[in-house]
């Protein structure tokens, strides 16, 4: 795919991973649109900021209508409550689903349209590498990122006939704001920016971004004992 043809929309683009996916497409010819709740949030220079709260169906639907030209849709948008299952406020859980699941649901029925009519082009979910593996402290985020990456699976088959290609790309730790109380290493957002561009030239559909997601990928074949060796 030729980014440096190509209209991108960017949700969650105002800081973080999100600011630095726009500014990966920027730097290679893209136009890209930078969704944000609060677009007055966007300070990237040559993007076009655009109101965008994935949680609302009014708020996208105006987004789509307000665009037209999109052909590379980038669902990065996200949050994290650091809520558990069985004791956290169920509220927080519905945020966590209505953000990671059914947030980027909306957002691509909103645009796969468009994209379609656009002669076609590709879709990027930002995933997780606890879209497989689960902490308990953090069940809610691991249900909901669990949750989209099926999504992502269903929606590659749908759409194939579209000609929309629809990846996911995992990763571990980054150093973004949702992630400031980490001690343990993190990847750069403008590294995993990179690798997510070039995953869409490159027309891949399962991007994995570093080794701790690698390592989990693997675990997958090896089931409960693998992934969780705690367990009795």
């Amino acid at each position: 795919m030729d980014l440096s043809t190509s209209t991108a929309l960017v949700t969650g683009a105002n800081r973080g991973l999100g600011r630095a996916l726009a500014a990966e497409l920027l730097s290679r010819g893209a136009t890209v649109y930078a969704g944000a709740r609060n677009p007055g949030q966007v300070d990237l220079p040559g993007v076009t900021p655009i109101a965008l709260d994935i949680t609302d169906p009014a708020s996208v639907a105006a987004a789509a209508k307000a665009t037209g030209d999109v052909t590379v849709l980038i669902n990065n948008a996200g949050s994290s409550t650091g809520t558990d299952l069985l004791a956290g406020d169920l509220d927080n859980i519905r945020l966590e689903m209505d953000t990671h699941f059914y947030g980027t649901l909306s957002v691509v029925r909103g645009f796969a349209a468009q994209i379609a009519a656009n002669g076609g082009g590709a879709i990027l979910n930002i995933l997780s590498a606890l879209s497989w593996f689960s902490f308990p402290e953090s069940g809610a985020y691991c249900a909901a990122k669990s949750a989209q990456w099926s999504l992502t699976n269903s929606l590659r088959l749908q759409l194939a006939d579209q000609g929309i290609r629809v990846a996911g790309l995992h990763v571990a730790y980054m150093d973004t704001d949702m992630t400031r109380a980490v001690t343990a290493p993190k990847s750069a957002p403008t590294d995993v920016a990179r690798l997510a561009a070039d995953g869409i030239v490159e027309g891949v559909y399962e991007i994995v971004a570093d080794d701790v997601s690698r390592q989990v990928q693997a675990g997958l074949a090896g089931g409960v004992s693998a992934l969780y060796p705690e367990m009795p």
